[in-house]
């Protein structure tokens, strides 16, 4: 170890880090609005980086045919609801609307697949796939449990982890994939190597994070999220739809988790439960934020990545055991707060 080599591992530790911010952030959104620790946001991460590599390779990508069964239950379920409650324009114009989107989506897939077009296109029409995914998943397991409470949303978690990881097995295989870099340039400071990879990954990572405070602050949407995170009783009391506000979570969080496959696929093979880790190491940088916490998150998995780069550096095989176990003490110290928190209210 040396400085050049420590310096070239923090380089890789906040590249990799910076994708677990987002991955944290998105996991923090997901539970602050829906109360869902959300565990397949994993699975975006090797959806949205396999869908591009066969868009890339010129085939059809499966998710299309994954968005097309979800959606078809969907509907059966929204015609099921106007079969008991009675005809309801509200509800036929939602159906129509997300046929449309639908169609659409699958149509922009099917061209991305067989016309030459620029690869940001490809990875924008992986990316509306994987989101319309993620909200159709919502609506059919989430929302009639809205009212549950946390362990049975985290069992439903649970379940539709294992379901996406196998259906992600059948879709894609079990070969991995990789994409070329989306910047194929680098640059020399010092004895340091900059690849275009790393600067685009931290530059999108920037970027999402702005865009991120922007929606939020100025947004009528965002501010609904906000309201429903605050209070969600109080959203509903005022006007807010909560339901809705939970299927644009997870269609954020969607989005966050397709966008980092694309970024990590040519940094290393993407395999169809690659995410699963990627995305557990995002949970941990949520739990230090206290699930709270967007900064906090954020630093946190900055912190986790050059860790885990270190650990890497000198035993690459407990490199995961190592950085999972972080989340003990960050557990025994949330723990120990929250009763002295509790013990302050009671005197």
């Amino acid at each position: 170890m040396n400085l050049e080599i420590a310096a070239f591992l923090v380089q890789d530790g906040m590249t990799v880090g910076a994708v677990y911010a987002l991955l944290a952030v998105a996991l923090v959104l997901v539970f602050t609005v829906t109360r869902i620790i959300f565990i397949p946001q994993g699975e975006f991460v090797s959806y949205g980086a396999l869908t591009v590599v066969a868009l890339n390779t010129g085939r059809t990508p499966n998710t299309i045919g994954l968005l097309v069964v979800l959606a078809l239950l969907v509907w059966m379920r929204e015609v099921w609801k106007l079969a008991r409650t009675g005809f309801s324009w509200r509800v036929v114009n939602g159906i129509l609307r997300d046929l449309a989107i639908t169609a659409g989506v699958c149509a922009m897939g099917y061209i991305g697949a067989s016309a030459q077009v620029p690869f940001a296109m490809k990875a924008l029409i992986s990316i509306s796939i994987v989101v319309l995914i993620g909200t159709k998943v919502y609506r059919l397991v989430y929302e009639p449990l809205q009212s549950a409470s946390i362990l049975v949303l985290l069992i439903a978690s649970v379940g539709v982890h294992l379901a996406l990881t196998g259906i992600g097995l059948a879709m894609f295989g079990a070969e991995g994939s990789r994409t070329p870099p989306l910047v194929d340039l680098q640059a020399n400071i010092g004895a340091l190597t900059v690849t275009g990879q790393s600067v685009a990954i931290g530059v999108a990572a920037l970027l999402a994070m702005l865009a991120l405070s922007f929606f939020f602050g100025r947004t009528l949407e965002g501010k609904a999220l906000k309201a429903t995170a605050e209070n969600r009783l109080g959203a509903r009391l005022v006007g807010i739809r909560t339901v809705r506000a939970g299927r644009l979570a997870l269609g954020v969080a969607a989005a966050i988790g397709s966008a980092s496959g694309i970024l990590l696929a040519p940094l290393s093979t993407i395999y169809y439960d690659t995410g699963f880790l990627i995305g557990l190491k995002g949970f941990i940088a949520a739990v230090i934020g206290g699930m709270v916490s967007y900064p906090v998150a954020a630093i946190g998995a900055l912190m986790i990545g050059i860790l885990e780069s270190f650990i890497t550096f000198e035993t690459s095989s407990l490199k995961d055991v190592i950085v999972f176990t972080l989340i003990l003490p960050v557990l025994l110290y949330r723990s120990l707060s929250f009763r002295d928190a509790s013990q302050e209210q009671s005197n």
